[in-house]
């Protein structure tokens, strides 16, 4: 997005205030409705439903808040298309361009029709490159203000260096106006409940009827499964040589699920394409999940989806102690976690030579994930945080 179409949504936006007029959303509490009253509540995304993040955060919501009469429509900035290109690393078309300008103006209008709707959810961020003094005044209902990553630090890394002076604090702003905050882990929590103490914990949870425990096959083939995206892929490398020792005296397969998978030496590599038709399916066929990650800011930022999704289809896993996973993982429980690649591999042996040790933590997974990590737990949690908002409360 270059700077001309930038000062255009300003502009734009600058129309919108004068259109709506400027409240504060401390003020929206008047808004009330009956309970027996449908509650519209207007969910802007900043991708569409391929990402993980918008899937699980928001879409996987609607049914659920449609029984309590909460119906949430959901808006993506960026389209599919834009998502499977910058994953797949390849060069955006000048008409996906044209496209990203229409979905642009295509927010604008949804924003001016924004009173129709009795609250919002603002996942990630409404316009990227805006300005956060700008971005948190855009809304004239009150909102929720959504992140299962360490946003905050987008506009600080060396990708935006020459902007990072106008945008490294964009969140404060944007998180100080929200009427409240759901975070998707405790790392996150304390960030936001640092600007804005209407801060709640919500992790980004799955489906248990959907994630099923399926009967396994025992082989003499160890699976290892990684279910992830192309950025994330690259973490990858951090076991390979742990992999790779394993693989000289036994058969060990690495399969990975939605990203590049790395060479590494003595192992059977695979790699799927994501499929959300799939998914559960894939995961089913691993024997153990993993999830390494090195130790830096945005890396405790995150969520452990993926350990999430491995516990719910019954699967040891093994995990870098960073962030949330030490939260998710409880060490010779469900799984193990290690930091060495001496760990790595002890951790591996040990699971690949006892089948019913694998059977016994996936068990114990499979019941963490019911209790804490479920549509089921969280859901009515999330109805809770929206009811508060239009009643009031």
């Amino acid at each position: 997005m270059n700077s001309c179409l930038l000062e255009l949504i300003i502009v734009i936006l600058r129309y919108i205030n004068l259109k709506m007029g400027v409240t504060k959303t401390e003020n929206y509490t008047e808004a009330q409705v009956e309970l027996s009253k449908m509650i519209k509540v207007l969910g802007l995304a900043l991708y569409g439903d391929k990402a993980a993040s918008t899937r699980y955060r928001l879409f996987q919501y609607k049914s659920l808040l449609e029984e309590s009469g909460i119906e949430l429509e959901v808006f993506s900035l960026l389209s599919n298309e834009y998502l499977v290109k910058k994953f797949n690393g390849e060069r955006v078309s000048l008409l996906v361009m044209l496209v990203m300008l229409v979905s642009v103006f295509n927010r604008i209008k949804i924003l001016l029709k924004q009173k129709k709707y009795d609250c919002a959810i603002v996942h990630c961020e409404i316009f990227p490159l805006l300005p956060g003094w700008i971005e948190s005044r855009i809304l004239k209902i009150p909102y929720i203000y959504d992140f299962d990553d360490a946003f905050y630090l987008k506009y600080q890394s060396k990708r935006f260096q020459f902007i990072s002076p106008f945008l490294a604090n964009k969140f404060l702003p944007v998180i100080k106006r929200a009427y409240c905050v759901t975070a998707g882990n405790n790392t996150l929590k304390n960030y936001a409940s640092s600007i804005n103490e209407n801060t709640f914990l919500l992790p980004t949870v799955v489906d248990t009827v959907r994630y099923k425990v399926l009967k396994k096959t025992v082989t003499n083939a160890l699976t290892v499964g990684w279910i992830g995206s192309p950025s994330t892929a690259p973490y990858l490398k951090g076991i390979s040589k742990s992999l790779s020792i394993l693989g000289e005296s036994q058969d060990v397969r690495l399969v990975v699920i939605g990203g590049k998978a790395p060479f590494i030496k003595n192992v059977d590599v695979i790699e799927l394409p994501w499929n959300e038709d799939d998914e559960v399916n894939e995961i089913n066929n691993f024997d153990i999940g993993v999830m390494p990650l090195p130790d830096s800011p945005w890396e405790r930022g995150k969520c452990g989806f993926k350990l999430i999704q491995y516990m719910a289809c019954g699967l040891p896993v093994i995990a870098s102690p960073i962030g949330v996973n030490s939260e998710i993982v409880e060490h010779g429980v469900n799984g193990f976690l290690v930091e060495t690649d001496e760990e790595w591999e002890s951790s591996l042996r040990t699971l690949m030579g006892d089948p019913e040790l694998r059977h016994r933590m996936g068990q114990a997974g499979r019941v963490k994930i019911e209790r804490q990590y479920s549509l089921q737990v969280a859901g009515p949690v999330f109805t809770s945080v929206i009811k508060s908002i239009v009643n009031g409360s």
